[in-house]
């Protein structure tokens, strides 16, 4: 059922979405969306732990605003992309940035250090009708009450339909499938014992996780 994040079959999400994220680190402002897929034994939410993978040191925070499938589709267009969501929710797309370098070194791809189990924390599903500017969201995120990122989902670089419309010309998007649409910059590491907050500023929307 969509509007139930953990449901849907993939988790879609967008690389460098925001050019500030990009340049902070040294990667290049992409001209049109790329993404890469995570699994969904990535998802856990509110109340269970992030695992750091056994033989690393620390994790990396993307705090992201995630948007869930309600209605899907194939080819949708840009101008319909809005009338397929079903809501939204905020994620963490966690990464071992060690792993991730090795394999963009290597043109290698990023499933390992993108979908280690527990890569992905969300919040609550968000109906879209509690959400009446996706494009103008403040998205924050602190460690252990010390904040790293802050960012409003207007700077973008492709917005949500955008997104839809060239995912969905690749992949068929199915009800309860959920979009990363991309990180502010700031994100940094965590470590085991840390607590990762997030927060979606004008919905007084707030997560917490403990990472082990």
């Amino acid at each position: 059922m969509a509007g139930f994040v953990g449901t849907g079959k993939k988790i879609v999400a967008i690389g460098r979405n925001y050019v500030k994220h990009a340049m902070e680190l040294n990667n290049p402002v992409p001209s049109e969306p790329f993404w890469f897929l995570k699994p969904t034994t990535s998802y856990v939410t509110a109340g269970k732990p992030v695992i750091i993978p056994r033989g690393v040191d620390e994790i990396h925070h993307e705090v992201e605003l995630g948007v869930v499938i309600g209605r899907g589709g194939k080819n949708i267009k840009s101008e319909e992309a809005l009338s397929h969501v079903a809501g939204y929710c905020l994620a963490f797309d966690m990464t071992v940035r060690t792993w991730q370098d090795k394999a963009k070194q290597k043109g290698l791809p990023w499933t390992a250090c993108k979908g280690f189990d527990s890569s992905l924390p969300v919040g609550s599903f968000l109906h879209k009708d509690l959400v009446k500017d996706p494009s103008n969201l403040t998205l924050w995120c602190k460690v252990n009450q010390v904040e790293r990122q802050r960012g409003s989902t207007s700077l973008m670089i492709f917005p949500i339909p955008q997104l839809i419309s060239a995912i969905s010309s690749v992949h068929t998007l199915e009800e309860g499938d959920l979009i990363l649409t991309g990180t502010p910059e700031g994100v940094g590491p965590v470590r085991r014992g840390d607590v990762l907050q997030g927060g979606i500023e004008e919905l007084d929307v707030k997560v917490e996780f403990q990472v082990e």
